[in-house]
């Protein structure tokens, strides 16, 4: 199959034509390796047609460089295997003929003979040109043997009355191209034809013909690319591509590279092998360079001054071996498999070695000096583990901690002393593995424990398993962080005490035992006695776990816990990077303490000196400002964050899914978004990740719950979620809102007693810890389950002690049942204009109007609880689901969603979609059960 050819086709049938006519002509097929010049010489006789054109064909090899007129030879006894017709006996003949008079008794290196040889041989020719056109190919002409050039050289500009057409195959930049007999015969053709590469139209022609189907056209384009348009190259790889069974798809562009055919490479290496040394040298440097190819260092590499280098460089390129917009790169990575075959494992060894020299000599970075090294399989060079080091510690700073790990190990088998050296490289390993093979990471940190000689070095080892207190940790590298800690108070270790270590050790332990209720209470104890030291790093991390750990259990008074949280906010940076597990802590400390407003400060410096909304923040930086939304009740704020939290998801650090994911459940919580919150429990599934605490999904199901109309199977699971929180010592009423859920739940299911009960409880725990957002809450859920009497005075309580706290959300909510409570005059109104504000503040759904006794709005009579269907339509009307598409949910018609609708909006007495969604936001009307 010859594509785009039809140029040089052309030519040689119009030079057929004139042979016909008497006018002999003489061309050149010229090109580098691959572009398909033995293939179009193959293609020839065709040009003919149905004319009788006699066809002689040769072809040289480097082999046959030393018989004597061989490609003559050839030519002529080409006439034997191809001779038929009428003039089969006169070929035959003349073939015969032409034997006698190459004889073996021919003197190779007479002129008298030559020029006898050639009359003779000129003669046959007429003679067999007499009947019909000759066409004398000769492939590969400069591998030719000299006798045959000798005759070709005569030959070719002698070619008058001879009908005949003579096209020979150059191969460019090959040795023998440049051979003075050759030069001698191309210069005397009438024309050099130059095949052009293959354009990406006969690409995909080749490409649907090899792999038998239709191909992607980003696939057809890949395959150009790679090929450049050479017939050899392309056809090879999509040959291995077919017996591979490679689809020609988008998604298998990746294996191209990667296709690397024996047949090709062996065709590369022949044509390597048959270069000179600088050629070979030149092309064993930009091999073992592998990306740093740079003129200068490859003479070095290549012991070549700059003029033989420019000289092999030049034929490199007129090879075809390397690119003509930079003659230091392979065209294929076929071709760098040719020449590394075309070395012995010595030999490539030593240019290694010696290219790592020249790089190492030259100042070249770290990394690139590395992956020279890399290659090298035994020590060598004093210098190789600090460059090693260099270029893993350059690798992890550019977010490549797999090639740091490459580095590392690398450098291992330099540093084979069982010393302190060795123990550094192997606690650095770790801290690079530590993000993708965690269990290597502790191997190695154990290994290096051992060779460390004091206590301190040994702990600060250890913590590289937990860059920061909210780290993720095994129970085995928990085990190792426990045996560090002990032997830093072991008075017999000989050692000073490790102040720091022992501080950061101690801060990590302590927050991985905040799930177990006894070392909950101690880390509570602990607080009460510790003067921690917040101006070093260790102390913070402490103080911060235990702040965390009595906001958790609410133990004390939130005012305490805001002072000393002060304190860290104080001393720590305000940066944005590596997410600020410190920071994390302190912020939940503070909201469960009603006081986020205290970081304001530290978060905006924060975010000065670092990305800021051009899209350049991290998943941690938008979860602290949607934390702080959340905390001042303005939800659409917080929703813009946690929208590109959700973009951004994938970037989260193991360190910061708490943190990250706790943000999100609080505003799944806040503003009810059953969707935001059924992602959160779909990824809580994947256990590839650190688990989400179970007290945060329970929530959310249980929100999910209510929401979708099932008020029984809510209340049984907040009621579950209380009770586990409670045997968890998790008491915080700010941060753990199941109660004021249940309240609402047993409220609607009419279990008032409930209802008042947990409400008491919630106001009890709320005056203990003293946030001022939770005891306003609290007043509020008194005053929906308390006798009608008491109702309006806890309500101004709440709204009196509400405007302590920075929480507008739950301010709104008192404000509104107050001045519905009121029903009318001055201060009703008043109380229900600032809802309204509060409302367009915190971004919530406002429908002002009259209210029962309990605070809620008031319906018509015909009122009543929605039931479950109707329930569960409303909540996914609310979600933006059509009718349609409810029913499909539902699995029932249309007809019967419109139905349940009109019946929810007579016994809400509102009048569409709209208005629904503002009743069920403020009133959580759910199903009778």
């Amino acid at each position: 199959m010859l594509l785009e050819r039809g140029v040089e086709l052309a030519a040689v049938r119009q030079a057929l034509r004139a042979a016909a006519g008497g006018r002999s002509s003489f061309m050149v097929l010229a090109g580098p390796l691959g572009i398909g010049r033995s293939a179009l010489l193959h293609e020839l006789p065709r040009c003919a047609g149905e004319d009788i054109v006699h066809v002689l064909r040769a072809s040289a090899a480097p082999t046959e460089q030393g018989l004597a007129h061989g490609v003559v030879r050839q030519l002529f006894d080409s006439l034997l295997t191809t001779a038929s017709g009428p003039d089969r006996e006169r070929l035959l003949a003349g073939a015969g003929a032409a034997r006698q008079v190459l004889g073996d008794d021919v003197a190779p290196d007479s002129d008298a003979s030559d020029g006898t040889v050639l009359r003779d041989l000129r003669a046959l020719l007429a003679t067999l040109s007499a009947t019909a056109p000759l066409l004398v190919l000769v492939d590969d002409l400069q591998w030719a043997d000299s006798w045959s050039l000798r005759w070709l050289a005569r030959l070719a500009p002698r070619l008058d009355g001879l009908r005949l057409l003579l096209v020979c195959s150059l191969r460019d930049g090959d040795p023998g191209s440049r051979d003075p007999l050759v030069q001698e015969v191309v210069s005397a053709s009438a024309r050099i034809l130059r095949p052009a590469p293959l354009s990406p139209a006969a690409t995909g022609e080749l490409v649907r013909t090899h792999l038998g189907e239709p191909a992607d056209e980003d696939f057809v384009h890949a395959c150009h690319d790679l090929s450049r348009g050479r017939p050899l190259f392309l056809r090879s790889v999509l040959s291995e591509a077919a017996l591979t069974g490679c689809p020609p798809a988008a998604a298998s562009i990746g294996l191209l590279p990667t296709i690397h055919p024996a047949q090709l490479r062996d065709r590369l290496l022949n044509c390597l092998l048959l270069q000179p040394p600088p050629v070979r040298d030149t092309a064993a440097a930009i091999a073992t360079l592998a990306g740093h190819e740079d003129p200068a260092l490859l003479g070095r590499i290549a012991g070549l001054d700059d003029v033989d280098l420019t000289t092999a460089l030049r034929v490199l390129r007129e090879l075809g071996l390397t690119t003509e917009e930079d003659d230091t790169r392979f065209v294929h990575p076929s071709v760098r498999e040719a020449v590394e075959c075309s070395l012995s494992a010595t030999e490539r060894q030593r240019r290694q070695e010696a290219a790592a020299g020249v790089l190492y000599d030259s100042g070249l970075p770290a990394e690139q000096v590395a992956d020279q090294l890399m290659a090298i399989p035994t020590p060598r060079y004093a210098w190789a583990v600090p460059v090693l080091r260099s270029a893993a510690d350059s690798a992890r700073r550019k977010g490549r901690p797999e090639s740091a790990a490459r580095y590392l190990r690398r450098a291992l088998l330099e540093a084979v002393e069982q010393d302190r050296t060795r123990a550094q490289l192997l606690v650095e390993l770790a801290s690079v593995e530590l993000s993708f093979d965690p269990p290597a990471a502790e191997s190695h940190v154990a290994q290096a424990l051992p060779l460390l000689p004091t206590v301190r070095d040994r702990a600060a080892a250890v913590l590289r398993l937990s860059p920061s207190v909210t780290s993720p940790m095994t129970p085995s590298a928990a085990a190792l962080l426990r045996r560090a800690a002990d032997d830093l108070l072991d008075p017999y270790a000989g050692d000073d005490f490790g102040g720091e270590e022992a501080l950061s050790l101690e801060a990590r332990l302590r927050y991985t035992g905040l799930d177990d209720y006894a070392q909950l209470a101690d880390a509570v104890s602990r607080l009460r006695v510790l003067d921690p030291p917040v101006r070093s790093r260790g102390g913070r991390e402490l103080l911060a776990v235990l702040l965390h750990a009595t906001t958790l259990n609410a133990d004390g008074e939130a005012s305490e816990v805001v002072r000393q949280a002060r304190a860290v906010l104080d001393w720590e940076p305000a940066t944005t990077s590596g997410g600020g597990s410190v920071m994390q802590l302190v912020m939940f400390s503070l909201v469960g303490a009603d006081a986020l407003q205290a970081a304001e400060s530290w978060l905006n410096a924060a975010e000065r000196g670092g990305p800021g909304d051009d899209g350049g923040a991290d998943a941690v930086t938008h979860a602290r400002r949607a934390l702080f939304h959340i905390a001042r009740g303005r939800l659409p704020q917080a929703r813009e964050q946690a929208e590109r939290i959700v973009e951004l998801a994938g970037t989260i650090g193991e360190e910061s899914r708490c943190f990250v994911y706790g943000v999100l459940g609080a505003l799944a919580l806040s503003a009810r978004d059953a969707q935001l919150g059924s992602r959160i429990v779909g990824d809580a599934a994947d256990r590839s990740l650190p688990p989400i605490p179970a007290a945060l999904l329970s929530l959310l199901r249980m929100a999910e719950q209510a929401q979708e109309g099932d008020a029984d199977t809510a209340l049984e699971t907040a009621m579950e979620c209380g009770r586990q929180l409670e045997c968890a010592g998790w008491r915080n009423p700010v941060l753990f809102p199941w109660r004021p859920w249940a309240v609402s739940l047993s409220h609607q299911l009419g279990d008032h007693h409930l209802a008042r009960t947990l409400a008491a409880e919630e106001y009890a725990r709320a005056k203990e810890w003293g946030a001022p957002v939770a005891i306003g809450r609290a007043l509020r859920l008194r005053a929906r389950t308390d006798g009608a009497d008491e109702r309006v005075d806890l309500l101004r309580e709440a709204v009196g002690t509400l405007r302590d706290s920075v929480n507008e959300l739950e301010l709104f909510m008192a404000v509104r049942d107050l001045g519905r409570l009121l029903g009318d005059g001055a201060e009703a109104r008043e109380s229900l204009r600032e809802a309204g504000e509060l409302a367009e503040s915190c971004g919530v759904p406002w429908l002002p109007g009259p209210v029962t006794a309990e605070g809620r709005p008031l319906a018509p009579a015909a009122r009543t609880a929605l039931t479950r269907t109707e329930s569960r339509v409303a909540s996914l009307v609310v979600s933006g689901l059509t009718n349609q598409e409810i029913a499909a949910e539902l699995q029932v018609s249309a007809r019967a969603v419109e139905k349940h609708l009109t019946n929810s909006y007579r016994k809400l007495g509102i009048t569409g979609r709209r208005e629904l969604a503002a009743v069920l936001q403020e009133t959580g009307v759910h199903a009778a059960g």
